[in-house]
């Protein structure tokens, strides 16, 4: 599937070729805490991939739980998240956050992983009250 995406300000944007079927949620406590957010949607893929335009994105490297380094790729002017990578590269080693995705409306997630770190209430949202918009 073709999918082209941007960070909030569009400073940063990409395009690239995706398997919807490579959609995962996270939910280790670095993600966590880098997204403010219970978890994170993220398409895996290979950095060819991967077309970057306009400035490229800054990164920010981290030794993870299962003690791999992960580079976090995120705007420089608005810091959104929009990629992640390793340090030994491979064919699953990009992750494109799926947030910055025009087309995420057509990625559902196939997988979870770091379960162990899911907040306990995150399968109970479906009797929380609504709202479309606010």
């Amino acid at each position: 599937m073709q999918i082209d995406g941007q960070c909030h300000c569009g400073a940063v944007t990409y395009r690239a070729d995706v398997d919807p079927e490579r959609v995962s949620v996270c939910h280790c406590t670095d993600c966590q805490a880098l997204t403010g957010s219970p978890y994170r949607v993220t398409v895996i893929c290979d950095a060819a991939q991967v077309q970057l335009s306009g400035l490229a994105p800054k990164i920010y490297g981290k030794t993870g739980d299962n003690g791999r380094t992960r580079f976090q790729h995120f705007c420089g002017d608005c810091g959104s998240p929009l990629f992640t990578s390793g340090e030994d590269g491979g064919p699953d080693d990009w992750g494109i956050r799926w947030g910055s995705i025009r087309q995420r409306s057509q990625l559902t997630p196939r997988r979870q992983i770091w379960c162990r770190s899911a907040a306990p209430w995150i399968d109970n949202l479906r009797g929380l009250p609504g709202r479309e918009m606010d």
